[in-house]
């Protein structure tokens, strides 16, 4: 069904592009906004914009788009994920690669919720439906540990939590050659990739990011790294590594060297959520959890161990 929206343009997205602009007006994701823009459904003052044109105070703004079904949660059970502690409060799952968080527009794979709906769990019912209990996220393509709200209560403390940076997050990644320093942290920067709508890049006007890393081992080729974060933005420790000519292993998108990746055998980010450690929701107890390498980062460690 056809949605329409009509309205000057605020003072306050003057040289806005139209993509966030939309995001901003009308709550679109930036994804979905972008399709609407490519789809010639934004018109200023009778023109039609594409989604890195800019807006200008005043103009009129014409807006029309296809209203989509709600996404659902379809419970499919996921081999691999793996169940590391659950109270009433909380679950942390161990996620394996392939598996997103929960549903989004174009993912057609297994998801942490619908994982969990299919193990028979009850999830917090806070949040957007397709994303309730979610208090963060890892990248299909990165494995390791997740903590699922599960009471209304939880939700609310885990969401604080992690705005406030109270988290500890920590990270295992390969990435090409030798950092310098080996230890040393990256502030900098994270937005939208001018030119590409999946990718993120440093950009002077992206959100703060911060990312801390040492080096636990160094190869011929490669390095191992243990990483903190600060923030957590979308890709943020891909983003980083590779706008120091240090991408992580594996990653095509960001740059990696497909004959490194193909020797050893990886076909995603040599990228683990090792460990996560929080104040408990319910019992205001530090709790930390850790995980192990799946089968292919640990094979592809090996490689280059004996190299």
């Amino acid at each position: 069904m056809a949605q329409t929206r009509e309205l000057p343009v605020p003072d306050g997205l003057d040289g806005e592009r139209a993509d966030a602009a939309l995001a901003k007006l009308l709550g679109f994701s930036r994804t979905t906004a972008a399709e609407v823009a490519e789809a010639g459904g934004v018109r200023l003052d009778g023109r039609v914009l594409g989604k890195s044109d800019r807006l200008r105070a005043g103009a009129w703004l014409e807006v029309e788009w296809e209203e989509r079904a709600p996404l659902t949660i379809e419970p499919i059970e996921v081999p691999g994920l793996a169940i590391v502690h659950d109270d009433d409060d909380l679950v942390v799952v161990d996620k394996p690669v392939g598996v997103a968080a929960h549903p989004s527009p174009g993912w057609t794979g297994p998801t942490v919720l619908g994982a969990l709906a299919a193990a028979g769990f009850r999830i917090s019912t806070s949040g957007a439906a397709e994303r309730a209990g979610i208090v963060h996220r890892l990248d299909a393509g990165t494995s390791g540990l997740m903590v699922v709200a599960k009471s209304e209560s939880a939700y609310t403390a885990l969401k604080r939590a992690f705005k406030e940076r109270e988290v500890g997050k920590i990270y295992h990644a390969v990435v090409q050659g030798h950092p310098d320093p080996l230890a040393g942290t990256i502030d900098a920067p994270i937005g939208r990739h001018p030119r590409s709508d999946w990718k993120f890049a440093v950009t002077a006007d992206g959100k703060p990011s911060v990312t801390h890393y040492e080096t636990l081992e160094a190869f011929p080729s490669a390095s191992l790294l243990e990483v903190t974060l600060e923030t957590g933005r979308t890709h943020q420790i891909r983003v980083h590594m590779a706008a120091q000519r240090h991408p992580c292993v594996g990653d095509a998108m960001y740059g990696a060297d497909p004959v490194l990746s193909a020797r050893l055998g990886l076909s995603r980010q040599w990228l683990h959520a090792m460990r996560l450690g929080f104040r408990h929701p319910g019992t205001g107890e530090h709790v930390q959890f850790e995980s192990t390498y799946p089968a292919d980062l640990q094979a592809a460690l090996d490689i280059l161990d004996r190299a």
